[in-house]
């Protein structure tokens, strides 16, 4: 699935048949996991159903990308989880890797 997300980039807008939170990974990564207007659409999608597990996880690496550690801990927190990767990078490829598997 990470294969479908990097290979779209170039697009307008990320595939239709990537769950919410997967289109949101797509976001962040579009805007090259820096804040900007990609950040806020990512961000966006993670809070239309907070309290839903993989969009927190994905709300936590959007607050982690913002430099906003204190937000980010609270939803890494929320969830049960650590931060596993060593940076937000690899946190991203964690995390499209892990809801991958899901759909």
């Amino acid at each position: 699935m990470s294969y479908v997300i990097l290979s779209s980039l170039e697009d307008s807008e990320p595939p239709q048949n990537l769950s919410a939170p997967l289109q949101a990974l797509w976001w962040l990564k579009k805007g090259d996991l820096a804040m900007g207007d990609e950040w806020e659409k990512g961000h966006g999608i993670c809070q239309t159903a907070e309290g839903v597990h993989d969009y927190d996880w994905v709300h936590a690496l959007s607050h982690w990308i913002e430099d906003d550690m204190g937000n980010a801990n609270y939803w890494y927190r929320r969830i049960g989880k650590e931060r596993v990767g060593a940076n937000i990078s690899d946190e991203w490829n964690h995390i499209v890797m892990e809801l991958s598997v899901k759909t």
